[in-house]
C-alpha cells in the first residue's frame, strides 16, 4: 500500500544564506540517518534556487521534518516523496516550509 521509496528535502538558499544552509544540512547529517547532496550554487533540475538535497527513508520522516521546521530559520525547504512518478512527486506528493516556489516541471512532462 505504501509506494514511497524515500523522501527528498531540498533546502533552498542564495549567496547570502549559503553558510546558514550549509550549517543546517551538516547538522541534519549529524543528527539523522540521511544522505546529504552537494551544495549547488546554481538552480538544478526543477528547482528555481540554489539547493542542497537531503535524502531519507520514510522511517526518519517523523524525526527530521519537525526538526527542519524548527531549525530552518527562515530558509525555504521543499519536501517530496519519491514514488517513481517524478511529476506527481514534485506536484502532488509535496510539502513546503516557508514560501512556495514555482518549480520548472517541463523536464517531467511526457512527450505525448
Amino acid at each position: 500500500m505504501n509506494n514511497i521509496k524515500s523522501f527528498h528535502a531540498h533546502v533552498y538558499y542564495d549567496v547570502s544564506s549559503y553558510e546558514q544552509a550549509l550549517l543546517l544540512c551538516n547538522e541534519a547529517g549529524k543528527r539523522f540517518d540521511i544522505s546529504i547532496g552537494r551544495m549547488h550554487k546554481l538552480p538544478i533540475g526543477p528547482h528555481p534556487k540554489w539547493s542542497c538535497q537531503l535524502t531519507f527513508q520514510p522511517k526518519v520522516f517523523g524525526e527530521i521534518i519537525p526538526w527542519l521546521a524548527l531549525n530552518r530559520n527562515g530558509l525555504i525547504v521543499f519536501v517530496h516523496a519519491n514514488t517513481g512518478d517524478d511529476l506527481k512527486d514534485h506536484t502532488e506528493h509535496t510539502m513546503w516550509m516557508g514560501q512556495v516556489k514555482k518549480l520548472h516541471l517541463e523536464m517531467f512532462q511526457s512527450e505525448g
